[in-house]
């Protein structure tokens, strides 16, 4: 046979669309041709396949090749066609069966020896195979994060040599199995209780988690925003199968795929010196950003005002929206982007406004110049907003006793998985994401709790949006409290995280 046809995957954001890799063999002086769009990565692949066969014990045909990845208005990029174009050649000359070829879907990037190595974007492309009844033959170092998709088949592989063997049913590569024991363990993560005081930053946090609101955290250097950030992932809810595939598929696009964090929510934490497209996604070949890679998780952006306002203002569609459209002149990219935010800043330039040492020195100028490099629009946007004020030495004090009120992340987070899986009874979905024309239906609200909202609307100019966040707030603080009406107290409490609405900014 001098044509064969193997079976591949292309990547398009999340997508993972077919590619046919067609090898033909013609007369004429030996040459090695690729066309179907192939940028330079896989144009390189015609020396890495040459020597891979060669060193497999294979033989490399002394004729034209041409080889076609389609369709053809589709951009193929990365190493991962190399195991395909190879088992094509192999095909074509009669090696191996081509009938062997037809029931698999082959991805992998050879080494010149013919070994394989690990490519991007294993778990996107299985989940896209699946719906197709072929089976997954990868090198072994990407087979466990793909074999993570229920109802798929994944072969592991080391080398061509081995897919060969398999193909011809001389050494059968079996199929890999994940291990459920491993999707349970928890890797270990910082505690609530470690943070001395704050309680009311804490409260702030659990109904953030309950309710998947965005969250802003301000006071002086040294207060415990971090820390109360980052221990915000140890009492959301745990992730669902399908919210952990989605998060998982988007590591795995980027490379950065850990087997020991899944079913974990995701923490990003970008230097507030990040890019727009480090933050968001982008370049010629458009990549997960930020994110898309804190998708059912946490983005944590700390020094809020010291962020490019350019940078920060890309955040409201996604924040809205839960995703992100990357447009290039050729295609359109759309990543998934459900993240919490979390922020914390200083309240002045030098951070020391209100301290009890009285060492601040920022003029008002300052403090409102400061402040205004954060847009109305991306303040309006965040849920709560809550200050962190400083410790005294009493309460950090390394023998200091035990604070009675202080609760660990294991007692919050069933207080919180209870109100989510009230939230996802009622309305199946997190109470953050009901749309306006929702809340009528799923928020009963007393009188005067609606009252009093119209009351805070008046006084401190809300926006149409600040008071439906309000609402999704006051009936988070509900769900935790097990109650099926927002009450007054409701309202009040959710108010009292307003606090840049109450003081300007």
């Amino acid at each position: 046979m001098t044509v064969a046809i193997v079976h591949s995957r292309a990547l398009t954001g999340l997508d993972a669309p077919p590619v046919t890799v067609e090898v033909h063999l013609s007369g004429g002086l030996p040459a090695f041709n690729l066309v179907g769009l192939p940028d330079a990565e896989v144009r390189e692949a015609r020396d890495r396949v040459r020597a891979a066969i060669q060193n497999s014990q294979y033989e490399f045909p002394v004729r034209k090749v041409t080889v076609n990845l389609a369709p053809a208005d589709l951009p193929k990029e990365s190493g991962r066609f190399d195991l395909p174009i190879a088992l094509g050649i192999l095909a074509a000359t009669g090696q191996i069966p081509q009938q062997a070829l037809e029931q698999y879907e082959f991805a992998g990037e050879l080494a010149l020896t013919g070994e394989l190595r690990a490519i991007r974007g294993a778990l996107a492309m299985v989940l896209s195979a699946r719906r197709e009844g072929r089976a997954f033959i990868l090198p072994e170092a990407s087979a466990r994060e793909a074999a993570l998709v229920q109802q798929a088949t994944v072969h592991p592989a080391k080398s061509l040599l081995a897919v060969c063997g398999h193909l011809t049913g001389h050494e059968a590569l079996p199929p890999l199995s994940f291990s459920k024991d491993a999707d349970e363990r928890v890797a270990h993560q910082a505690d609530l209780c470690e943070v001395r005081g704050q309680h009311q930053a804490k409260r702030a946090l659990e109904i953030a988690a309950a309710g998947q609101h965005s969250l802003l955290f301000f006071g002086s250097p040294g207060a415990g925003k971090s820390m109360l950030a980052q221990r915000l992932p140890g009492i959301m809810p745990p992730l669902t199968e399908e919210e952990a595939l989605a998060s998982a598929a988007i590591a795995s696009l980027a490379g950065r795929f850990d087997i020991g964090r899944w079913r974990q929510r995701a923490y990003r934490s970008p230097h507030h010196t990040a890019s727009a497209v480090a933050l968001v996604g982008g370049g010629s070949d458009p990549r997960p950003g930020e994110i898309s890679l804190a998708h059912h998780g946490v983005l944590f952006l700390d020094e809020l005002p010291e962020w490019d306002r350019s940078v920060l203002e890309v955040l409201r569609e996604p924040l809205e929206s839960g995703e992100i459209h990357i447009s290039r002149a050729a295609r359109q990219s759309v990543f998934p982007a459900r993240f919490q935010l979390i922020a914390a800043m200083n309240p002045c330039p030098c951070g020391w406004q209100g301290h009890e040492s009285g060492r601040c020195r920022c003029t008002p100028e300052q403090i409102i110049r400061y402040r205004a490099r954060i847009s109305g629009p991306l303040l309006d946007r965040i849920d709560l907003s809550i200050e962190v004020p400083p410790l005294s030495a009493d309460a950090i004090k390394l023998n200091a006793p035990v604070d009675p009120e202080s609760e660990n992340s294991d007692t919050v987070r069933r207080r919180v998985t209870r109100a989510y899986q009230t939230q996802m009874e009622r309305q199946n979905c997190a109470n953050a994401h009901l749309s306006p024309s929702a809340l009528k239906h799923y928020i009963a609200i007393e009188e005067s709790a609606e009252d009093l909202l119209g009351q805070a609307m008046k006084n401190n100019y809300l926006s149409a949006r600040a008071y439906h966040r309000l609402l999704r707030v006051a009936r988070t603080i509900a769900d935790l409290a097990n109650t099926s009406t927002v009450t007054r107290g409701h309202v009040a409490e959710a108010l009292s995280y307003r606090k840049f609405d109450r003081s300007g900014g």
